[in-house]
């Protein structure tokens, strides 16, 4: 244990102590975060004065009379809640445009002699304020109705609320606008950052091991340690360094998206609950065991860093795919396609966290996805570690698909 422990130490700050590596798992969050903060300052500071003195102005015109022209002769009585000092009725149209060229009143509505038959409304002031249009319409639009009521205020108050909507939905979850860009852009990103951080964290175990042998510090290393206290040290050290990155990423993101409702306003059905770092976490952890074992397998059998890295198609392949499959499995998160690939162990990683980012994915998927992932962990750690022996490491030969498939069957 003490022999795995001080590989796990050599991975972790040998790999937290690169410049890349500190650029890509720091640097990217704290420039998107950055990014974010200065988006969101240079739209407040753009729109808050303008916003502000609306308000201003719409404050103090709230305050001052309108009046009207009723040529319908439908106002018959200013009911209780209004009173002349409020709305102030002139005989015609030219009255009341001298009361507002004077200052006497902020507007005034014209009521058509046709207003039964086309409902039709003007509405004239001096300048456009939609903040102070939309309040005071409302407080004529309310007039209107008790008068067309017969002075009947509850009736009135009924038609102009005639019901109060509660919803309520047989779905298992809320249904996302497919015209909204977020519906795709969402699930996208969370795609490629699990693709990105699995097969990264999994391939710095290759990268580490084939170097290793290159320099031929394997061989030094062997002498001190067995090859599978190696193995455990340095997927535990490569999956501790892993993780802190996939919470810096997710994290952040999972942040701004979280700033961004309240920010701007977005719908509930986008904002991801607190469930999703968690299983985001359990399936990073899981995939990468998964992944990284197969590197190190792959590591072990190859003699160089070039083979490596043309046989890591091989091994990268089931994480591929789900990239080809991007538009199905966003567009129909809840389809047989969607439910194989999230449950099927060696592409859950990525297709579950695509599928919960979607929203709405049955409550007991996940968990059966995990303990299949979990089961295929244990199966391919002790296949790998078959594969982690002596003869194997400081031996080395060209790839070969079919060795390698061999090998980890445990008939190498």
């Amino acid at each position: 244990m003490r022999k795995t422990l001080f590989v796990l130490r050599h991975e972790m700050i040998t790999i937290l102590t690169s410049r890349s590596f500190l650029l890509v798992s720091i640097g990217i969050p704290i420039l998107s975060a950055l990014i974010f903060m200065v988006v969101t300052r240079i739209s407040r500071s753009s729109t808050a004065s303008s916003v502000v003195s609306q308000i201003i102005t719409a404050q103090q015109e709230m305050k001052k009379a309108e009046g009207y022209v009723d040529r319908a002769g439908i106002i018959q009585q200013l009911p209780e809640g209004y009173s002349s000092q409020q709305y102030i009725a002139y005989p015609d149209e030219a009255s009341a445009r001298h009361a507002l060229e004077a200052g006497q009143i902020a507007a005034f509505y014209v009521v058509p002699q046709d207003y039964i038959d086309k409902g039709k409304l003007i509405y004239i002031r001096p300048d456009f304020n939609p903040l102070t249009a939309a309040g005071k319409s409302f407080m004529f639009e309310r007039l209107l109705i008790i008068n067309l009521l017969g002075g009947d205020m509850e009736l009135a108050d009924r038609v102009n609320t005639p019901f109060k909507l509660e919803m309520q939905s047989l779905a298992a979850a809320p249904q996302r606008d497919k015209e909204n860009p977020l519906t795709f852009i969402i699930p996208y990103v969370v795609t490629m950052i699990y693709y990105i951080v699995i097969l990264g964290a999994a391939s710095l175990l290759l990268s580490s091991v084939t170097k290793e042998k290159e320099n031929r510090i394997i061989e030094i290393l062997m002498s001190s340690v067995t090859p599978q206290q190696l193995l455990a040290g340095k997927i535990l050290g490569l999956g501790i360094v892993g993780l802190l990155q996939t919470v810096l990423w997710v994290g952040t993101g999972y942040a701004i998206l979280r700033k961004s409702a309240s920010m701007f306003n977005l719908p509930a059905v986008f904002q991801l609950p607190v469930e999703f770092l968690v299983w985001g976490i359990v399936f990073f952890l899981l995939g990468y065991a998964v992944y990284a074992s197969l590197m190190a397998g792959l590591g072990a059998l190859v003699p160089n860093m070039r083979e490596a890295s043309q046989a890591t198609m091989v091994v990268a392949m089931p994480l591929i795919v789900p990239l080809f499959l991007m538009n199905i499995l966003i567009e129909a998160p809840h389809g047989s396609v969607s439910t194989a690939f999230s449950i099927f162990p060696l592409t859950a990683p990525v297709v579950m966290m695509t599928r919960l980012s979607a929203g709405g994915v049955p409550w007991w998927q996940p968990p059966v996805a995990a303990v299949l992932l979990a089961l295929t962990v244990v199966l391919v750690v002790r296949a790998v570690a078959g594969m982690f022996r002596a003869q194997t490491i400081l031996s080395g030969q060209p790839f070969n698909v079919k060795l390698f498939l061999k090998a980890l069957a445990g008939r190498g």
